[in-house]
């Protein structure tokens, strides 16, 4: 009898791992990617790929000095790109968002008045100089529309001897957030924009909390400025931006004075000549490993399906909702009304326990991570607290609240397991 013996099966190409892939700890539940997002794949690959080759930036000849520098101004593009950076916006990296807003702040030409809202994490409220105005909460994001028009007619109001319809005064800059880190409700930032054209005011966007969801483009948006943190955005690495307008960055003082931010240093005290663009405002050795982890996530989210991503994390948001809505003693906190268009962040209290409490039960007994606290929000995570117990009848909530968070990689069974996890815990 012969023997027909079957052909060895093809060798199979090996699996191409997914750049958005995130990276965790099996059996960890991370709910918290609205303080710090999981590192993407893409990230963490990429500054393996240039460790070997790291060297000086802009400082040189070396073939390991070019490289390096070739890589940071590409990292720089790409970001830039991903925003939607006009040809001539400045792109200039920065430690964070917080880092970013503290940059412009310093940048703004002297008598700037800001208008921000009271929902803003506090980056977006800080930084900015004293007579900023801070306008209440809306009930609805029409009604920061409302009251940004109306707030921006008083301060742009002309002179009663001033020609009709004449811009008084000095420049004034919006500032306001694009998703609330506390509540993930989006705000109307094109109609915001719109606003202030109208009245001759610029306008900043804090994008940390949105630019992980959804797209975020300058010139789309007809924002002046936009800033965002890597840490949020799946590239832990340290670095964060500032995109807008040149003109107030090249006319304003180096946000760090020393190497890198000078065209020429002469042997008397003032004889400096500051450079323009973005290096007047990146003083010192760059964080390059930063800002080619944050541009290469940037290009694996540009090549990505956003509507898809945005899709699956919505319905896994609804689910969360409808699970916390479902059980007795918790409350969602809010700011506008339930249907309010919100990215993957939902705060919320459990009547009668104490939210660190509940923090630190989940992390040791269920391997669950969420934050607790007032999310450097402090103002607006207040109010919706007050808020929760008078719409819930309720006088035994807590003093801070819970916030999960969720993105890349979040799925049915981390949200399953939080709310089984709170309904015991409750």
């Amino acid at each position: 009898m012969t023997v027909t013996l079957a052909p060895p099966p093809a060798p199979q190409p090996p699996a191409v791992a997914d750049p958005l892939d995130v990276l965790g700890v099996p059996g960890q539940v991370n709910l918290d990617y609205a303080a710090t997002a999981p590192c993407a794949r893409a990230a963490a690959d990429a500054v393996a790929e240039l460790l070997p080759w790291y060297g000086s930036v802009h400082r040189g000849a070396g073939a390991l000095s070019r490289r390096c520098t070739l890589a940071y101004e590409r990292a720089r593009q790409t970001v830039g790109d991903f925003l939607g950076a006009r040809a001539d916006d400045h792109v200039v990296f920065t430690r964070n968002t917080t880092d970013a807003l503290n940059l412009l702040a310093r940048a703004l030409p002297a008598g700037t008045t800001v208008v921000t809202f009271g929902g803003e994490h506090h980056a977006n409220l800080l930084p900015w100089p004293r007579g900023s105005v801070r306008l209440p909460v809306p009930p609805d994001p029409a009604g920061a529309v409302r009251a940004l028009d109306a707030a921006l007619g008083e301060l742009r109001r002309p002179a009663p001897s001033g020609p009709r319809g004449a811009q008084q005064g000095p420049p004034v800059l919006v500032a306001v957030t694009a998703a609330s880190n506390v509540t993930g409700e989006r705000w109307p930032v094109a109609e915001l924009a719109r606003v202030a054209r109208r009245h001759g005011a610029r306008i900043a966007v804090d994008a940390a909390q949105l630019a992980p969801h959804a797209p975020v483009d300058v010139a789309a948006l007809d924002v002046d400025y936009v800033a965002l943190s890597g840490h949020k955005l799946y590239a832990p690495f340290g670095a964060g931006v500032l995109v807008g307008r040149a003109d107030w960055l090249d006319a304003a003082p180096p946000y760090l004075a020393g190497g890198g931010a000078t065209s020429h240093v002469g042997a008397a005290t003032h004889d400096v000549r500051w450079a323009t663009g973005p290096a007047r405002h990146e003083a010192g050795t760059p964080n390059l490993l930063g800002a080619v982890a944050l541009a290469a996530v940037c290009a694996a989210l540009a090549d990505a399906d956003r509507d898809a991503l945005h899709d699956a994390e919505q319905a896994l948001l609804t689910r969360l909702r409808e699970g916390l809505a479902a059980l007795p003693h918790v409350l969602e906190l809010r700011m506008f009304g339930p249907a309010a268009p919100r990215v993957g962040i939902v705060s919320f209290v459990v009547a009668g326990r104490d939210s660190t409490e509940v923090a630190a039960e989940l992390a040791a007994t269920y391997d669950i991570g969420v934050r607790d606290g007032l999310f450097c929000a402090h103002p607006l995570a207040r109010r919706l607290l007050d808020e929760a117990a008078a719409r819930g009848g309720r006088r035994d909530l807590p003093p801070t609240a819970l916030r999960a968070s969720i993105g890349l990689g979040s799925t049915t069974g981390h949200v399953d397991r939080l709310l089984a996890a709170l309904a015991a815990l409750a």
